[in-house]
């Protein structure tokens, strides 16, 4: 079993799945609609209200988690918490009332995800298809064939802002609705013809505010009863013609939704405008399916992250051989170090292996170039903390080690970037490797125990062993050199 949580702009939404060979099944859901993106203050912090509200909720989601044994879980947090400024100060009382590391996902992550949890539902293979996923605070399009996503992207708008910018009194008006409409075109004109009907053949909406707008329109009977234009228009009319979120009263419409919906039709209605879509089919999928799929994957050793840094890496023309040797010698010289557990080692792996990807900008500095890069770029598969930690190793595999800061007091990570370190100074030194050959230890300082023979036999072995003592010796680290 697997449990996805999602920690939206709109709402906290739990899932608990159960694999069974070929699909998951749900067997378990939450949802609390505390409306995270309203919680913003004016300078773009979440109020305390808003904290202790979010907090609540993940509390409640631990007693679930709690009844259940799961295999691997997951929270993952969306754009409310990639852009409210005292995020990462909210996160460890987050994490502690949850249970589980929380991952701010980046919007194009998202978007990946809740493709994957798409396809899984749909099985068509070779269909050519649009999803839409409209949140509370973004939206995302994904352009794909079958299981192969081929464009996907985030856009800064969502139910929650839109509702706030032009139905915040509460009052339903057609020129509030002709603003609102207006306003979600503008974001979505410039990207938009990628995603026209002729790059696909069926559209899909995947969130929740999406399926409860086709709900509505179906138990009402407005327009064609379908989810297109027409009946969009439709509904759109009797909202105004109820003048207020405190009159909505339809069938099938929660009333602790009405007031983002109104906000979500906005941005539907500019979106099927702009992209000149007729009509769109509303799907039980999405976020929360695709995290547990990434899950499952991951278990399974069929991890997206391989991937993404294979293509990577030949993006950016990578020197394949070096590459291998480094990430091969650093994660072996981690093993001999004997991290508390082998949490980093993966990440380690991949540092090595992208850890030349800063030279297709310069020669001059490329681990900083490097750093910077794999800290910024679309990794699917990736959070942004995992590229935050890689960023940090390959930016540490070569020069002073004050630029690190307050990463090098945890004691496996230290471990990592000394590993990262010496493989990399090997390779410039040219000594091939024998690792039965060779010692280190790392507790209360350095000690590395290595063949003279290697060091007389490579000249400039000596300087790169002094430096390294010397950058070591800088932060207050011992490093013994023992030519045995």
């Amino acid at each position: 079993m697997f449990a996805a949580v999602d920690l939206g702009s709109n709402s906290f939404r739990l899932h608990i799945g159960k694999y069974n060979g070929d699909a998951i099944r749900v067997i378990k859901s939450a949802r609390d609609p505390i409306r995270l993106a309203g919680g913003l203050d004016s300078k773009g912090n979440l109020t305390e209200a808003a904290i202790q509200t979010a907090l609540d909720s993940l509390a409640r989601f631990r007693t679930i988690l709690d009844d259940y044994q799961l295999e691997a879980v997951r929270v993952v947090a969306t754009n409310t918490l990639r852009i409210a400024k005292n995020a990462a100060a909210f996160l460890p009382a987050a994490e502690a009332a949850i249970g589980y590391p929380i991952e701010i996902i980046s919007g194009e992550e998202e978007g990946r995800l809740i493709y994957m949890g798409v396809a899984s539902m749909l099985r068509l293979p070779n269909e050519k298809r649009l999803v839409l996923d409209i949140g509370g605070g973004s939206t995302e399009l994904i352009l794909g064939r079958g299981q192969q996503i081929e464009r996907v992207e985030s856009f800064g708008i969502g139910t929650v802002n839109q509702s706030l910018a032009f139905f915040a009194d509460g009052c339903i008006t057609a020129a509030a609705y002709d603003a609102a409409i207006l306003s979600a075109r503008s974001h979505f004109e410039d990207a938009a013809p990628p995603y026209r009907p002729q790059n696909w053949t069926n559209a899909y909406g995947s969130s929740g505010t999406i399926r409860a707008i086709a709900e509505t329109i179906e138990k009402n009977g407005l327009g064609d009863r379908r989810l297109s234009y027409k009946s969009l228009e439709a509904l759109k009319e009797r909202f105004i013609q109820m003048a207020h979120v405190t009159r909505i009263d339809m069938v099938g419409m929660k009333p602790d939704r009405a007031a983002v919906i109104v906000g979500g039709v906005a941005v539907l209605s500019g979106l099927m405008q702009e992209l000149g879509i007729e009509v769109l089919t509303p799907i039980e999928a999405g976020l929360r399916m695709g995290v547990m799929w990434d899950l499952q994957l991951r278990g399974t050793r069929l991890d997206r992250r391989e991937q993404s840094v294979r293509d990577f890496s030949q993006r950016f023309h990578v020197d394949q051989l070096r590459a291998n040797r480094v990430a091969e010698t650093a994660s072996a010289l981690f093993g001999m170090l004997k991290p508390s557990d082998d949490t980093l080692e993966k990440y380690l792996h991949w540092s090595g292996l992208l850890h030349e990807v800063g030279l297709v900008v310069s020669q001059s500095g490329y681990h900083k170039h490097a750093a910077y890069l794999i800290a910024n770029a679309d990794l699917p598969g990736f959070t942004t903390r995992e590229q935050k930690n890689m960023s940090q190793m390959i930016l540490g595999q070569k020069g002073n080690l004050r630029k690190l800061g307050e990463s090098l007091l945890d004691a496996d990570f230290s471990k990592a970037v000394l590993a990262l370190r010496l493989a990399v100074m090997f390779l410039h030194s040219r000594i091939e490797v024998n690792l039965d050959e060779l010692r280190v230890k790392m507790k209360s300082k350095i000690e590395l125990d290595i063949k003279r023979e290697w060091v007389a036999n490579h000249p400039t072995a000596t300087y790169w062993m002094e430096k390294e003592r010397e950058w070591w010796r800088e932060i207050g680290v011992e490093f013994a050199i023992k030519r045995n």
